[in-house]
């Protein structure tokens, strides 16, 4: 039994999500908040959100997307039923006590256990911190860093066993 709960975002999660989004930490690998974006995202049927609970408590906000529902995404190579992610700790005081490979691989482990056959997440290659979370949560770099319409990005991927 993970010690993660994700649950779907609702709006009234709006301003937690903005909250997080303008913290410096997120900000910093985010980019500043964009009023209406995570409300758009909500009414986007390809992108799934999630709060991330650890013993109750919100701390951290998780997305994944099938890649192959964008055009030319750099993970359209991985096969179908793959899933992309993208998440952030938005809780500051979670963050170097080892939740966000932990919350990472439970969600990995439940996006294998519906079917996915890979994932892949794409951090800034600038994000030391992020990168070794991905590689404990079973990621491995899987090409080198390249420019997306999202960004500087690292491709990492994590293939069900």
């Amino acid at each position: 039994m993970s010690a993660y709960l994700f649950r779907a975002v609702t709006r009234a999660d709006l301003p937690l999500l903005a909250r997080w989004r303008a913290a410096p930490h997120v900000a910093r690998w985010w980019g500043p908040p964009d009023p209406g974006e995570d409300e758009e995202t909500i009414d986007d049927p390809c992108v799934l959100m999630w709060i991330v609970e650890h013993q109750g408590r919100p701390f951290a906000y998780a997305q994944d997307y099938s890649p192959h529902d964008w055009r030319d995404h750099h993970f359209g190579h991985l096969p179908p039923g793959s899933r992309g992610i993208d998440q952030y700790i938005g809780e500051e005081d979670m963050l170097g006590q080892g939740h966000g490979s932990a919350f990472v691989r439970a969600h990995c482990e439940r996006l294998f256990a519906a079917g996915a056959p890979a994932i892949g997440t794409d951090p800034d290659p600038g994000n030391a911190r992020a990168i070794s979370a991905y590689r404990k949560a079973g990621f491995a770099v899987a090409a080198a860093a390249l420019d997306t319409p999202w960004g500087h990005a690292l491709p990492m991927e994590n293939w069900r066993i």
